[in-house]
């Protein structure tokens, strides 16, 4: 088992990352939550069984409430929300108690957010089952919920008490889904580190394919992309500024998740896939990107079957809509925005720009030529 500390102004926190490691729940929980006399578990219905059973089997002697969800991004919205907080107002759960997100990044966002706002706080703790929640959404304390007009609109910083990774829960994940999670640990290699690029286009495939039960490739590239992160987050926990690196391909990506209005049509990691090459041609585009980089990323999708066309998803019809979204990002403020480019692999950078200087040209151009 494998154990990252991460630190920031509010809270330093563990992140225990292990196969078979949610047996030992009970074991963090007398540190971490020992004065928790009250724990709601949240998850959504997609989530198996035995994960769930597992949890409570080794959860000390506490009183346990369960909240179950249907799966999807669509119960990231304030209904949803309203439940959780009726559970806990319901059970007198006070400050000392705690949440329990037990799922992929939707759970996690919700529940922290839930977390963060009930009592102006309880204790929360992040039990990610997904490749994408595992190296991205369960670290660094981001909650959110939804609205008609954006992804991730409605939100807070709130870190968790500790973060329990258990590779276990991959050996249930569809390919799709573990297609979507390598998309976040593409982009730190991108945004942050050539080395770590060069070892995914090795090993890339076993992570992909999840054949790795062996040679543990998939714990090395959780923890790598964890220690990536939890260094950004540690030098900007609120994302004054250079958190925002971590928004790389995600403009777009969020963009056509909300026009799609969340539906399985495309998947957040999916979604960020296209949004990042995007975003290198962007970077190319405006002359910080160097076309030898570029074409060593196509080459790493092209390898490794990564799709980044988004004609399914964007046309005429619907351009305005998603330049829309993109403008209302949480990212922009009044006629400018923050926009993540890449200088070369591996080194990022914060551009503030519009959206008609930088990303608009480039999309209506792909949509005229029909090749994108």
């Amino acid at each position: 088992m494998k154990t990252l500390i991460v630190k920031t102004k509010t809270k330093n926190y563990p992140i225990f990352i292990g196969k078979n490691i949610l047996k030992q729940f009970g074991n963090y929980q007398n540190k971490y939550l020992k004065n928790s006399n009250k724990l709601l578990i949240i998850s959504t219905k997609k989530i198996p069984k035995k994960y769930f059973n597992t949890l409570i089997k080794n959860i000390k002697k506490k009183n346990i409430y369960r909240c179950i969800f249907p799966d999807g991004e669509k119960i990231k919205e304030n209904s949803y929300l309203i439940k959780i907080t009726d559970i806990l107002s319901k059970n007198n759960f006070n400050r000392n108690d705690c949440i329990i997100a037990l799922g992929g990044g939707v759970v996690g966002d919700l529940s922290g957010y839930a977390a963060s706002i009930y009592k102006r706080g309880i204790k929360f703790v992040q039990v990610p089952t997904t490749l994408l929640s595992q190296v991205d959404s369960a670290v660094g304390g981001k909650t959110a919920i939804n609205n008609r007009f954006g992804k991730n609109i409605i939100g807070t910083f709130y870190q968790p008490n500790f973060v329990l990774i258990d590779t276990d829960t991959l050996n249930t994940l569809p390919e799709r889904e573990m297609s979507a999670g390598f998309a976040e640990i593409l982009k730190y290699s991108l945004i942050l580190d050539k080395r770590f690029f060069n070892w995914l286009k090795i090993n890339g495939i076993m992570i992909l394919k999840n054949r790795n039960r062996d040679n543990n490739i998939i714990s090395i590239a959780i923890f790598k992309s964890c220690m990536l992160k939890s260094k950004i987050v540690k030098k900007d926990e609120f994302e004054n500024n250079y958190r925002a690196i971590l928004n790389f391909g995600h403009t777009f990506a969020h963009a056509i998740e909300t026009a799609t209005n969340y539906s399985r049509k495309i998947i957040h990691g999916e979604a960020v896939l296209i949004g990042m090459m995007l975003a290198s041609r962007l970077s190319n585009h405006l002359g910080y990107l160097k076309n030898s980089d570029l074409k060593e990323i196509k080459n790493m999708y092209e390898k490794l079957k990564l799709n980044f066309k988004y004609k399914k998803f964007v046309s005429l019809k619907n351009m305005n809509k998603i330049f829309k979204i993109m403008i209302n990002d949480k990212k922009s403020f009044g006629k400018k925005t923050k926009i993540i480019l890449l200088k070369k692999i591996g080194k990022s950078l914060i551009k503030e720009t519009t959206l008609k200087k930088s990303f608009i040209p480039l999309i209506e151009k792909d949509i005229k030529n029909g090749n994108y």
